[in-house]
């Protein structure tokens, strides 16, 4: 953050949307985000009941997904890096074509029903979407005042989910019915090109010089250092690849449970999926205030950890006690949906545990949401061996050991982390989202 930069963001001289985190050069950004977004996230409701459908097991599908996890997680860590190094124009426009001429590749392999094809494309697609949204991101934190940072940044992520999840699913749902599934993946094209063309043509560049690579690696490596000096940091980033660690494990596999063995159709569950990520990012707001009120710690592991390892079971044993029943199932959806946003608070108590390294204990924080996108399909692979309801209860003791480890952050030598004097956190509990 440059001082002219800091100097700029005095409330009374600056305009509304300035004052509320929006700086005038990237309010078209904060659109073309969200279009990206849609396209990125067609596919997360019913790619996996699409390929059950069209002949490929189980194992095959948790393979693909684990594979395209494994892409994001490593885009995701990279992309702060490769922005120092290349751009970030240079990174979000790599994103973008990356993104664009291997979906057209993966199209082609599931039309010829290559699986070979389908792990290659749709994996390496995988580095598309966080080097175009999170090199966004870098551009939001290097353009906007500092004064209105944090607000800046929980309007990207507002955006962020609001494509990647909501619209997406609620488009889905609606398009589906008409045009089926093939040509609803394959109009994902329409909603990146739109919003890539907007961004690249209508966000003015940052003036950025560009660093040595290996300089931005070493210093993106570093912070795992931080690990080693605060264990606690390490155990927080646990916590986080375990909030959505069940979110990207029912990426893979619930769809298809609920498409065709509870009897929702396609629509239905697509409309379950957005309510649910509806619920999420406004439950993002919701438990940035309880934190500060009840305490960061309690709000995490109860209001996060209890409820989530509650309402994971529930998406099994609901349709089988009610049937098909859209209403209750919804039910279930919007309390874990809210339950993932409990976690939000980990983005202030991680910074706390380590005041003087907080960018590096924040890199921790995004590499478990990372881990957490890799892992969860490995977790959704059970499904062969033990079932779903056997899935679902190893998922809900997952999250009770975080419960566990959630009071294994309290500081012992300072008031207790959670307290309500510690600064509020506007991150999502689903960056990643996908």
């Amino acid at each position: 953050m440059t001082s002219s930069r800091a100097a700029s963001a005095s409330p009374e001289k600056t305009s509304f949307w300035v004052r509320q985190g929006i700086v005038p050069k990237l309010r078209w950004g904060f659109v073309a985000l969200t279009l990206f977004m849609i396209g990125d996230g067609i596919e997360a409701g019913f790619l996996s009941p699409y390929l059950d459908a069209h002949g490929f097991g189980p194992g095959q599908v948790s393979l693909l997904w684990s594979v395209y996890g494994l892409v994001v997680a490593l885009g995701s860590w990279l992309s702060g890096a490769l922005t120092e190094a290349f751009t970030v124009q240079r990174v979000m426009f790599a994103g973008f074509v990356i993104w664009v001429v291997l979906e057209i590749a993966f199209l082609i392999a599931l039309a010829q029903n290559d699986i070979t094809l389908m792990l290659i494309t749709f994996g390496i697609r995988g580095l598309g979407y966080p080097l175009f949204s999170y090199g966004f991101l870098v551009w939001v934190a290097r353009d906007t005042p500092d004064a209105v940072m944090g607000k800046a940044v929980g309007w990207y992520w507002f955006f962020f989910v609001l494509g990647l999840g909501v619209i997406s699913s609620y488009y889905a749902g609606f398009v589906i019915p008409l045009i089926g599934e093939f040509a609803t993946l394959a109009s994902s094209l329409v909603f990146i090109g739109v919003g890539g063309s907007m961004m690249f043509l209508l966000v003015k560049a940052p003036r950025q010089e560009p660093t040595d690579l290996a300089t931005s690696l070493r210093s993106m490596f570093g912070a795992l250092k931080i690990v080693v000096e605060r264990p606690k940091v390490g155990i927080g980033g646990i916590v986080r690849v375990i909030n959505t660690l069940g979110f990207y494990a029912f990426v893979v596999f619930l769809a298809t449970y609920m498409v065709r063995d509870a009897g929702l159709s396609t629509s239905e569950w697509q409309k379950v999926w957005g309510t649910m990520l509806l619920a999420n990012i406004l439950g993002n707001v919701l438990f940035g205030y309880v934190g500060d009120y009840v305490g960061r710690i309690s709000t995490v592991a109860w209001f996060g950890g209890f409820l989530c390892a509650v309402s994971a079971p529930a998406f099994y044993y609901v349709p089988k006690l009610l049937g098909p029943n859209f209403w209750a199932i919804l039910g279930v959806g919007v309390v874990y949906g809210a339950a993932l946003a409990g976690f939000v608070p980990l983005s202030a108590i991680l910074p706390s545990l380590a005041p003087h390294r907080v960018g590096s204990a924040l890199a921790v924080l995004n590499l478990g949401a990372g881990v957490s996108q890799l892992m969860g399909p490995a977790v959704a692979g059970l499904v062969a061996p033990i079932g779903i309801a056997g899935t679902v209860w190893v998922i809900s003791g997952i999250y009770v050991v975080g419960i566990g480890l959630t009071y294994g952050l309290r500081a012992r030598d300072t008031n207790p982390v959670g307290s309500a004097d510690l600064p509020s956190s506007s991150s999502p509990a689903l960056p990643a989202n996908q």
